[in-house]
């Protein structure tokens, strides 16, 4: 008797053989109820000291049944996958409603469950359609590569471990709560997204439940992550290390001016793509005015070239999108595998690619405190800002990866790296290139 495919493998077949549809926006349906303070916070919080109207993720507690009527509308109108409704259910997400830790495990399992009835429910009408639950990662409003003081460009709120192990919580409650799919989504940081993946990386090494990961970044109209400001090939590139089902964009834009960043990124990598646009940019009210029909003609190019295997929507769409969606890309070919060169790919904001025409690679080593005596004299001072000014030389002089070593006995040499990488991270020039971390000391 053949046992039945893993939601791995089924979902690895779909995504190859025809385009699957994510659902819209779960705000702009919780919008349609129109919620009171009162209303969101029920009876359970009704004392509670700050307002959660803007924390949607509650209602999964206090009206899960409205929750899982979102989901099953968009299920009705052909989504194969829909998201939790769990985008800020983590620790870090949740500091700034003073809520309870100790709430994140029952608002993600209420997440999944709501999600998780209407799939088993609409998997039973359609039984050659299944359907799928993508637990919901949200990038929390903390940012690991910009500073929120304007007097220290060095400054964060927050450190990669301190974030991992806030993402770990919800990883792990989404993925035995029962989600298919793990999903981070609108990374507008990519070292945000990639502490998201090392927790769940770990999650898994620690013998966690192992589900497919579709990642999505969020992008400005030039083709730029909002903080980190990488490229979209450079992203793409950061994120290769990582067995990911799908990558892809959401948020921020509308299809037309998404787009041309949505060919690129098809073309910089072999892996599914996925995009769930906004419904066009929001009008002088915050509106968002795309309607299905229009938004369907030209996501439908996506398919129609071949860009795409996971279409849906963000901020603005609704099932009336989903179902346009639906009718437009039917019968279309999703994107299919496509074996890249094997070479070397490096990121700063920018991909360095290392081709065979390419004879050699510049690396500056300027940056460096035991082959720079003017550069370790700048550290020993703390004079950073000139310190960058020096690997900004570098890169303009044309080094493609800048070594940077600060093993100095009369140096406190993990805070010293820390604060340049900051600097550097955040220099248009020198943060362009990769860099060579050349160091006794790994923490």
């Amino acid at each position: 008797m053949l046992q039945p495919a893993s939601t791995e493998s089924q979902l690895e077949h779909l995504i190859r053989e025809r385009i699957l549809l994510l659902d819209g926006a779960m705000g702009t349906m919780i919008q349609r109820f129109k919620f009171t303070e009162a209303d969101v916070r029920g009876e359970r919080f009704a004392d509670h000291h700050k307002d959660l109207k803007n924390f949607s993720d509650i209602l999964c507690l206090t009206h899960p049944e409205k929750i899982t009527s979102i989901h099953e509308a968009y299920y009705e109108a052909g989504s194969d996958i829909v998201e939790t409704n769990s985008f800020g259910a983590s620790p870090v997400a949740i500091l700034e409603f003073d809520l309870p830790f100790d709430l994140i495990d029952e608002i993600n399992y209420a997440a999944v469950k709501c999600a998780r009835d209407a799939a088993d429910k609409w998997t039973e009408i359609t039984p050659d359609k299944p359907r799928f639950v993508a637990g919901s990662i949200g990038p929390t409003s903390k940012q690991l590569a910009i500073s929120t003081k304007v007097d220290d460009a060095a400054h964060r709120d927050i450190d990669f471990i301190a974030l991992k192990d806030s993402y770990l919580v919800q990883v792990k409650s989404l993925a035995e709560a029962g989600a298919d799919i793990l999903m981070p989504e609108t990374a507008i940081d990519t070292l945000n997204l990639k502490a998201c993946l090392f927790a769940i990386q770990e999650y898994f090494d620690n013998g966690g439940r192992r589900v497919p990961v579709m990642a999505s970044g969020t992008f400005d109209k030039g083709g730029r992550t909002f903080v980190s400001g990488q490229s979209i090939e450079a992203f793409v590139t950061s994120l290769a290390h990582f067995p990911l089902l799908s990558i892809g964009m959401n948020c921020a834009l509308g299809p037309t001016v998404m787009r041309p960043h949505l060919e690129e990124m098809s073309k910089a990598t072999g892996l599914p793509i996925s995009c769930h646009p906004n419904a066009g940019l929001p009008n002088d009210m915050g509106q968002f005015d795309l309607g299905p029909k229009e938004m369907a003609d030209i996501v439908g190019e996506y398919a129609d070239n071949g860009w795409v295997n996971v279409i849906g929507g963000c901020c603005g769409t609704a099932p009336e999108h989903i179902s346009a969606f639906n009718e437009r890309v039917n019968g279309c070919k999703p994107k299919q595998n496509t074996e890249q060169p094997v070479w070397t790919r490096l990121s700063g904001q920018l991909p360095m690619v290392m081709r065979p025409e390419i004879p050699f690679t510049m690396v500056g080593e300027r940056t460096n405190v035991s082959g720079s005596r003017k550069f370790a004299r700048l550290i020993k001072e703390e004079k950073y800002e000139e310190g960058v000014e020096i690997a900004r030389a570098q890169v303009e002089n044309g080094a493609t990866i800048i070594d940077i070593n600060f093993d100095d006995g009369l140096l406190d040499g993990v805070e010293a790296m820390t604060t340049f990488l900051r600097l550097v991270s955040g220099d248009s020039v020198a943060g362009s290139v990769p860099v060579m971390i050349d160091s006794s000391r790994w923490e």
